[in-house]
């Protein structure tokens, strides 16, 4: 279990953002698996979301997952949505207590949001695609929709690793085709490889929306598999499949 040092310093919110460790999956989801798109024994995650409840001050019907598919959808939960448990998206926003949020990973980047002064929370899923196509600038400006005077508070959390996420020639041509300066978010070496830095890139997009506080729990899934799941890992070792870590922020009562 990792925790943002600011967003501990607010009582009226409950976030972790959970290992692979904890849980009741066994094999290549071991244990903390909570991808109810994995091929895992559905009952298995079923419970590790039970765990990660609990272990967050919430109960499991009132944890909201994502079915994330890259995409730049944000959806603001209500009092009309709350009891739908799992949403098509990639962001989730909500001002509404008892609820918790929560945002699926290994190796893109989980981030958790909180708005001081509205109460708003925020769960993001950033991978390269969601991230170039707006998904961070859409949840800031759906949370600033709600008030104009937000002070936002965003911790970012473990992902894939400059050093170990490769790509290709093609991928880096998107990037420059988007904007020429993308440049300084890859790294090229001697042997003519390419390296894409995607916390870099993530924060950078904070900094344009002027967002000052952001925290990063920093932490390379690839290299550190045994604390995370990692997709490139289990590509790496021929896995037919891979878990996924959970993060999670609520909203409690004062």
């Amino acid at each position: 279990m990792f925790f943002s040092k600011k967003l501990n310093t607010f009582k009226n919110i409950n976030h972790c953002f959970f290992s692979k460790d904890g849980g009741v999956s066994q094999g290549i989801y071991s244990s903390l698996n909570c991808g109810l798109g994995s091929d895992d024994k559905k009952s298995n995650v079923l419970k590790n979301l039970d765990i990660v409840s609990k272990k967050i001050g919430f109960t499991a019907e009132n944890l909201l997952t994502m079915n994330q598919t890259h995409s730049n959808k944000v959806v603001v939960i209500n009092s009309s949505n709350k009891h739908i448990q799992r949403v098509s998206a990639d962001a989730l926003i909500t001002n509404q207590k008892n609820i918790a949020i929560s945002v699926l990973t290994a190796d893109c980047v989980p981030i958790l949001i909180y708005d001081e002064t509205n109460h708003i929370i925020g769960s993001v899923h950033a991978g390269w695609k969601g991230a170039a196509g707006g998904i961070i600038e859409n949840t800031i400006n759906e949370i600033t929709k709600i008030s104009h005077n937000a002070k936002i508070n965003v911790a970012i959390g473990p992902c894939i690793g400059l050093n170990n996420y490769e790509v290709g020639l093609e991928f880096y041509k998107k990037f420059i085709l988007l904007l020429k300066k993308n440049d300084k978010f890859f790294l090229s070496t001697k042997k003519g490889k390419l390296f894409f830095d995607l916390r870099k890139y993530i924060n950078s997009k904070f900094e344009q929306l002027r967002v000052n506080h952001v925290e990063n729990i920093d932490f390379d899934t690839f290299s550190e598999n045994n604390n995370f799941f990692s997709f490139r890992k289990s590509k790496q070792l021929k896995e037919k499949d891979y878990g996924r870590c959970i993060s999670v922020i609520g909203l409690i009562n004062d």
